[in-house]
């Protein structure tokens, strides 16, 4: 009896001691905290710049003046390559992996080539002889791929364009535009892109008429000119953007 009795305490004294334990803190560190890396996304407004090298069509101009000799045509050949350049704003939506947008830029084209007319040469650039410039506003449909995206392009297309092919002065026709590219994100908020278009402004084939004044190094009177091709061209450009 005293055997079961000593035994009774001793198992007593076990539980309450296991008890009393329990209730003291414990000493093991918490598990760490589960941490989740934030997701990539292509939606948002974004900002940026590029540069690249642009090649115009061929572009031929029949000159008609007002005195015998004085008649001609004035060639600028294409495929010179010009100095592209400019800046580009835009806003893009993200549904699973297909990315929508819609962007629109504006570009400086450089002089590109010397024009001839009979004994007369001088530099013209595509859009004048101190350069020109064109824009686009576009829509964009991509694929990504995580921090990749493939996309096409395309949209209005505008740009100022030789309207006198002795002096220069530009107007500015509208047209069409149609490329495609592919663009990185290196950061959550830069991304750096690879661009090609081809642009058409839409000049083709149209008559002008301008007035030539004295002392110049042509006859002085009213010229008709008429443009054949020109307008067109391509361009490969490499951008970088700021995504807010």
């Amino acid at each position: 009896m005293r055997l079961g009795l000593a035994s009774t305490a001793v198992l007593a004294t076990c539980l309450a001691t296991s008890a009393f334990s329990a209730d003291l803190p414990s000493r093991q560190a918490p598990p760490p905290p589960i941490v989740y890396a934030p997701v990539f996304t292509w939606a948002g407004f974004y900002v940026g710049l590029n540069a690249g090298v642009g090649w115009g069509g061929s572009r031929d101009v029949i000159v008609t003046g007002p005195t015998a000799g004085s008649s001609g045509i004035l060639s600028g050949g294409g495929g010179d390559g010009a100095f592209v350049g400019g800046g580009q704003i835009g806003y893009n939506w993200q549904s699973g992996a297909w990315v929508y947008g819609l962007e629109t830029d504006i570009q400086y084209v450089g002089s590109s080539g010397d024009v001839s007319w009979g004994q007369y040469t001088w530099w013209a650039g595509r859009g004048g002889g101190d350069g020109g410039y064109f824009g686009t506003v576009r829509a964009r449909v991509g694929y990504a791929i995580d921090r990749t995206l493939i996309y096409i392009t395309g949209g209005l297309a505008y740009g100022g364009l030789n309207s006198n092919p002795l002096t220069g002065n530009t107007t500015s026709n509208t047209g069409w535009t149609i490329g495609g590219g592919v663009e990185y994100a290196f950061t959550n908020n830069w991304t750096v892109k690879l661009e090609g278009l081809y642009v058409d402004t839409g000049e083709g084939r149209r008559n002008r008429f301008f007035e030539n004044p004295a002392g110049g190094v042509l006859p002085a009177g009213t010229y008709t000119a008429t443009t054949n091709g020109g307008g067109n061209g391509g361009i490969v450009r490499v951008g970088v953007n700021y995504k807010f």
